[in-house]
């Protein structure tokens, strides 16, 4: 299904990520130059009084982004206008995120298409650790 047949109001396509583990926290410190041990570390986290809690939601953010590229990735001169997310929740290790969102708004602008969705990232829990609003550009077909 492609985004052009979402219609206001409708589910776009969930995209799923398996569980967090160390080492793609680390990969994404170093891709992101962020080596604060309480974002890596478990042991780090505790002692600060977050127990266990790490990420601080980098990671769902970084999903987010995803989501909404995956949402326009095959329609060609289709973009990304504008990407507003808003970290709601600590992620764990083992966290299991799904990322969902729904088309709310569509208009005819300047020969493009605005559609305008929410998205969020959710835990096994059901618990929304990051919220966010995307607008992107379609070419009218």
């Amino acid at each position: 299904m492609s985004i052009f047949d979402v219609a206001v109001g409708g589910d776009l396509p969930s995209l799923a990520k398996p569980a967090i583990t160390q080492e793609q926290l680390q990969r994404y410190a170093n891709a992101s130059g962020d080596f604060n041990p309480i974002h890596l570390d478990e042991e780090a986290a505790r002692r600060v009084g977050l127990d266990s809690v790490i990420a601080h939601g980098m990671l769902s953010m970084a999903f987010l982004g995803q989501f909404v590229s995956q949402q326009i990735a095959d329609i060609p001169d289709a973009s990304i206008a504008n990407l507003q997310v808003r970290f709601n929740s600590m992620v764990r290790l083992g966290d299991t995120l799904t990322c969902q969102g729904k088309v709310q708004e569509r208009k005819a602008e300047d020969g493009h298409e605005l559609v305008k969705i929410e998205c969020w990232a959710q835990n096994q829990r059901g618990d929304k650790v990051t919220t966010g609003e995307a607008t992107v550009l379609l070419p009218h077909r």
